[in-house]
């Protein structure tokens, strides 16, 4: 018996929706980044890209557990000589809880082209509103 490999024409993409609230922010990035892969589906293949749509709504109710809203930075660079920027998670989730938890589930897919593909079909939003009503996505707990 051969191993099936998927063909990219072969794919079949679903919408899902997960709810962030009251749920650990590392633990519904993890959910995300499976459903975003396609790890959950029987014909996965690391090298193609079967991952599904996933609507992430509620992310302003996501919790941070133990001291991480006043230890933990987000830092980037502009490029510019002494220009590292630092913002406390605690302002980050008050502000643009949205960027929060894109940067959790970024940081669980693969940087590279398949990882970057992935992050294309995410939506996340603040609270339980979300426009992808028409594509009638599945709950997921």
């Amino acid at each position: 018996m051969s191993t099936f490999l998927a063909k990219p024409a072969d794919i079949q993409r679903k919408w899902y929706i997960v709810d962030a609230a009251d749920k650990p922010m590392g633990r519904t990035a993890v959910k995300v980044a499976d459903l975003l892969r396609g790890k959950g589906k029987p014909e996965f293949t690391p090298n193609v890209d079967c991952g599904d749509f996933v609507v992430v709504i509620n992310a302003e109710k996501a919790v941070l557990t133990g001291k991480k809203l006043e230890k933990k930075y987000y830092r980037h660079h502009t490029g510019y000589i002494g220009h590292l920027k630092e913002v406390r998670y605690a302002t980050l989730m008050a502000t643009r809880p949205e960027l929060a938890m894109e940067l959790a589930i970024k940081g669980m897919v693969p940087d590279n082209t398949i990882g970057r593909k992935a992050l294309t079909r995410l939506h996340v939003y603040r609270g339980a509103q979300y426009d992808q009503t028409a594509q009638k996505p599945e709950v997921v707990e």
